[in-house]
């Protein structure tokens, strides 16, 4: 390759949109490296969507100078952000792109001086900097960028030294995080980033990429049927998808699938190889499909058709006239009103749990959790529609409170205060606390104390075999996840919710709480209820419905 000492707009833009895609690529095997084997890996989703939010204003740029470019990709990124992983790579791109926005071309001292940016303003976003992650092998690549720039003109040469010293950089996390070592993986974060690092240096040299992805896509498909025949649909969404199997799939498991899907739709077609599965189903929720069958593998050729779409189309168009004109109707009433003091906004996951937050006040619910982390974007669009001077966030669980804090210091007309909730439960407690008579302060301490009295507990199920915290755990037991670690691991919920409530009880509990998930039925969660009043007479046990994916019990006590 020709000697090259600068790249110029273009071509940071194709190394952006090549890093991007190769994250895209490798976000199932990075969700797979996350510490805890929980069905919701989360790392390489977070980074991916964080990403792809800012390749999608990049990929609408067209040709560009750097200080366009500089501004979609900080801009995109940020309001893209999801999860903790998700935040600090915006933050990353956001240092390095003010650091490269007002040159023409860049050097190796210029793209040094701008990584090393990156890492400050990544490390400023988080409060509690751990080293054997993500940030560790930003750092370092950073460092080694600054040590040969000066000396290595050859862009080629000088990306190939940086990458490799972050490739051993990442190598190095599991001495540097026990708990990284004890599960036998590296950092997913720093996997995430050295992926970024290794598309972009391919987009540098110049190797293929297809970046059609970044285009906007084609209208969906519509199945179109009669009027008459709408009538006789009993399922009305047409859902076909491939599963990219994570591991063969068993003939009796494989038969376990079909009767699931036979129990929510009809015309079922399901054809299984030793790699992939494709489905077809007509249901009524396509959601639940879905749900089940990304626990055996990520999905590909997703599509899902409305059958009843055409006979529809006119009442639905009128529909959403309607509704839109009473919602731009409501939205200018309120706008009208003066705002009030004080509002809330709050992270749900389940119909149960925003059921119960609406009940204790909260104005406005964001649909999330821990498998599906809400974006930055997402907490800024919720902060807009609640009409208060001060609005209070419950992010109510550790990977969304970078997210809230992100959208926080990008408000400027409301004065915006996050409660760093890390669970469900303490998100509740943290409401319930709030008095109307007394000031900020002295409702954020009080949230706080109310805080640090609840210990939350998390029943799921493991999806591969690790070691965590002393105990070894097999694909498919069900474990008891605490607010420091594993607290249980067992066969079946109900063991493991009983296990997991002892080791979080002591002399001065008072109250138990049980919220029961998608998958849990309330006569299990009662019959669990009441051995637990057998257990724990002094205990005052409450059962609720939460509706939450993935975990089966959320429990608290207090």
């Amino acid at each position: 390759m020709v000697n090259r000492k600068t790249i110029d707009a273009s071509t940071l833009s194709r190394m952006f949109l090549a890093g991007a895609k190769n994250l895209e690529a490798k976000k199932e095997w990075i969700n797979e490296l996350n510490v805890f084997p929980v069905p919701d890996g989360d790392t390489g989703t977070n980074m991916t969507l964080t990403i792809m939010s800012a390749a999608a204003e990049v990929g609408a740029l067209g040709d560009t100078d750097m200080e366009s470019l500089a501004k979609a990709i900080s801009s995109g990124s940020l309001r893209g952000a999801r999860g903790n992983s998700g935040v600090i790579l915006s933050q990353l791109l956001r240092g390095f792109t003010r650091g490269v926005r007002k040159y023409e071309e860049l050097d190796a001292p210029l793209i040094a001086a701008a990584m090393e940016r990156g890492v400050e303003t990544a490390y400023k976003a988080v409060m509690k900097p751990k080293e054997g992650t993500i940030l560790t092998v930003a750092k370092e690549a950073a460092l080694k960028a600054v040590e040969i720039a000066e000396e290595m003109e050859d862009l080629e040469e000088f990306f190939r030294e940086v990458f490799v010293h972050a490739e051993t950089t990442l190598a190095r996390t599991p001495e540097m995080l026990p708990v990284l070592k004890e599960a036998g993986v590296v950092d997913s974060g720093g996997q995430g980033l050295l992926e970024v690092f290794r598309g972009a240096f391919d987009g540098f040299l110049g190797k293929e990429v297809d970046y059609s992805q970044f285009e906007k896509s084609a209208a969906p498909s519509v199945t179109k049927i009669s009027p008459q025949a709408e009538a006789d649909i009993k399922f009305g969404y047409c859902t076909e998808f491939i599963i990219m199997l994570n591991k063969e799939m068993p003939e009796e498991e494989e038969h376990s699938f079909k009767e699931f899907l036979m129990s929510i739709g009809d015309s079922i077609v399901l054809v299984a190889d030793d790699e992939i599965v494709k489905v077809h189903v007509h249901t009524n929720h396509p959601g639940q499909a879905i749900e089940r069958a990304l626990t055996y593998g990520s999905l590909s050729r997703m599509k899902i058709d409305n059958m009843r779409e055409e006979h529809q189309e006119k009442l639905i168009k009128d529909a959403e006239k309607l509704a839109a004109q009473q919602a731009e109707e409501e939205e200018t009433r309120a706008a009208e009103q003066p705002p009030k003091e004080v509002g809330f906004i709050s992270v749900s996951a389940g119909g149960g749990l925003t059921s119960i937050f609406k009940d204790l006040g909260v104005d406005y619910l964001i649909e999330g959790g821990q498998t599906m982390n809400p974006s930055t974007e997402d907490m800024l669009n919720a902060i807009e529609k609640v009409n208060a001077k001060t609005i209070y966030i419950f992010p109510n669980n550790k990977n969304i409170i970078l997210a809230a804090n992100q959208a926080r210091d990008l408000t400027e007309d409301k004065e915006i205060v996050v409660v760093p909730t890390k669970t469900v439960p303490q998100g509740i407690s943290a409401i319930i606390s709030f008095v109307p008579e007394k000031n900020g302060e002295e409702n954020l301490e009080a949230m706080m104390e109310a805080v640090s009295r609840v210990k939350t507990g998390q029943v799921t199920y493991a999806v591969r075999d690790t070691r965590i915290d002393d105990k070894e755990i097999h694909e498919g037991d069900i474990m008891g996840i605490g607010d420091s670690g594993i607290l249980a691991v067992g066969k079946t919920k109900e063991e493991v919710a009983k296990e997991t409530v002892v080791s979080m009880i002591d002399e001065d509990s008072e109250i138990i709480s049980l919220y029961y998930g998608a998958d849990t039925e309330e006569a299990e969660a009662e019959a669990l209820a009441e051995e637990l009043e057998t257990l724990y007479p002094d205990c005052e046990i409450e059962v609720n419905q939460g509706g939450q994916p993935i975990y089966y019990y959320i429990i608290s006590v207090e």
